[in-house]
């Protein structure tokens, strides 16, 4: 009798496990010299702003966790929405707390309950962990798109911004900037339907984070009409059909709970002062910098706009992913074109990293000279700064 061959045993689905493990460890290890700088960078950063804070009698950690916008991501983890009010310096100007989108307070609350810390020390913890995720997903990016070197060169920018202070605040910021890189990843990497979960996710973050929704939209829109294959394959259209929703579907809650239906939302922004006039109010605004004295952190904001929107013009220079310059240009277009808060533009911008690829990459072929001397006047610029905006200025950040 001709012997049976044995059938070959099915990969065990702990073995797949393992394997994608071992990927990510793999690409941790790749990541942690950059990680281990921005650290530094942040560290630095926050200790320089603490010893001057604790010299002139204020309190570090209540100026990282509980000041401005942070005061009311406190107010929302405590006791939730609900709480109106109307301004006691700008006439017509009111307060309401549904501008804030739900999932920084939301998970902060929910560290509140798992672990026994305050709602600032949680807002804190929730931030510092979403920058170093943030920083984790933009070297895996410049890695992806160019080399290592770009790679760490990219997140060492990002941490090293003149307004980088506010990735170490209970600050939204680091939140979106994290879902955000991640979806962009995905979706350069063809993983839309991931793209689509995390941009849904980053649409809850902030009101700016529509830019992900777009982005990742935009790949798959391109997926579609570059391989017919795609159009049979349901993850591409799930991914685009959930981008959206995160976003949206606040937008349209907030409206009708404030009263305004459909677009109260919009009111909401409007009556803080802030809405969407194509840059009428900023080119104001600049006008009056040239023309007149004001405090330095306008000038700064000024120059922050200057820079950013000449690295967006060398970003389609060097011609990245579809997905990449989309996410960068909505988010340049809703920091110049929104009215007031001039100051907080640069805070605005802080999730675009897309914007630091090409300076990144200019600097990943310099001599090594001449990168320490630009990093090095990066830092000082950085530092102090971030420690003028905590401690010196009084303006809304």
């Amino acid at each position: 009798m001709p012997v049976r061959e044995a059938p070959e045993p099915r990969p065990a689905a702990g073995g797949a496990r393992e394997r994608r493990l071992d990927r990510v460890r793999d690409a941790l290890r790749r990541a942690a010299p950059a990680l281990a700088l921005y650290a530094g960078a942040r560290l630095t950063g926050m200790a320089i702003m603490a010893g001057w804070a604790w010299w002139i009698g204020r309190h570090p950690r209540t100026l990282l966790g509980h000041s401005w916008d942070g005061i009311w991501y406190a107010g929302i983890a405590r006791h939730g929405y609900g709480l109106v009010l109307p301004s006691l310096t700008t006439r017509g100007v009111v307060f309401n707390d549904l501008a804030f989108f739900p999932l920084f307070p939301g998970l902060v609350h929910a560290v509140t309950v798992v672990l026994p810390l305050t709602v600032v020390s949680a807002g804190l913890l929730v931030a510092w962990v979403s920058a170093g995720a943030a920083a984790w997903g933009i070297y895996a990016v410049g890695e992806l798109l160019h080399c290592r070197r770009v790679g760490t060169l990219l997140v060492v920018l990002w941490g090293l911004l003149p307004h980088a202070i506010v990735q170490s605040m209970a600050y939204t910021e680091p939140l979106m900037t994290a879902l955000a890189v991640w979806a962009l990843y995905a979706a350069v990497t063809g993983r839309l339907m991931w793209a689509g979960v995390l941009a849904l996710l980053a649409g809850l973050s902030r009101p700016n984070a529509v830019a992900v929704a777009a982005a990742v939209m935009c790949a798959a829109a391109l997926t579609l009409c570059q391989d017919r294959r795609s159009r049979a394959d349901w993850r591409v259209w799930t991914g685009a059909a959930l981008a959206p929703l995160g976003w949206a579907g606040y937008i349209v809650w907030a409206g009708y709970r404030s009263g305004g239906g459909l677009f109260g939302y919009f009111e909401v922004q409007r009556l803080w002062g802030s809405r969407f006039d194509f840059g009428v109010n900023a080119l104001g605004f600049i006008r009056h910098l040239i023309t007149g004295r004001d405090s330095m952190a306008y000038y700064m904001t000024m120059a922050v706009i200057g820079v950013a929107l000449v690295c967006l013009v060398l970003l389609l220079l060097d011609r990245p992913p579809a997905a990449l310059f989309v996410y960068a240009l909505v988010l340049a277009v809703i920091a110049v074109g929104g009215s007031s808060y001039f100051a907080s533009k640069p805070r605005f911008l802080l999730p675009a990293f897309p914007l630091l690829l090409p300076a990144a990459v200019a600097m990943a072929r310099a001599r090594p000279r001449t990168v320490v001397v630009t990093v090095g006047a990066l830092a000082g610029l950085s530092f102090f700064y971030g420690t003028y905006l905590l401690t010196v200025a009084r303006m809304p950040m």
